[in-house]
């Protein structure tokens, strides 16, 4: 059941056409953080088996421990006291603080993407309203010079 989860939550995040490079890659990125916790969780539990005063024992606990070391919160609830332990730790926290920075750059390429589009958008309509303009003054200089030359042929 999970697995089957798994890939369908990482088609959508990576499988639309069209979608831009940083959103695949704040989207490769979240999924390569959601497998590093879960592997992550297990490896700690693991690494903290049997070690004195651990207190990352049950993989509930550790799943907890990997999702506010990856966000960088660290309540300082749960934590390794192994070495191999503190490596996992590591691997999560480097692994959640480069994914939540492409997302961050992501969003905000998005927004500023959005924006260029919405001001090249106004500057196009302005530049041919202007041209429209243009060509109207043209029309009616053309009119002025014509009412012009016909009233001086005809005194």
């Amino acid at each position: 059941m999970l697995p089957g989860f798994l890939t369908r939550a990482v088609e959508l995040l990576l499988g639309r056409e069209g979608r831009s490079l940083h959103l695949k890659a704040a989207g490769a990125a979240t999924a390569v953080l959601g497998v590093v916790m879960l592997v992550g969780s297990w490896a700690v539990v693991a690494a903290e088996h049997g070690a004195r005063d651990a207190n990352l024992t049950t993989y509930p606990r550790a799943l907890w421990w990997s999702i506010e070391t990856a966000t960088t919160v660290g309540y300082g609830d749960f934590f390794p006291v192994t070495l191999w332990g503190r490596v996992v730790g590591s691997v999560v926290m480097v692994v959640g603080i480069t994914t939540y920075g492409l997302v961050t750059a992501a969003l905000a390429t998005w927004f500023v993407g959005r924006e260029q589009r919405r001001r090249h958008h106004l500057a196009h309509g302005a530049q041919e309203l202007g041209e429209e303009a243009v060509r109207a003054l043209h029309e009616r200089f053309d009119r002025l010079e014509r009412l012009l030359a016909g009233k001086g042929e005809n005194p």
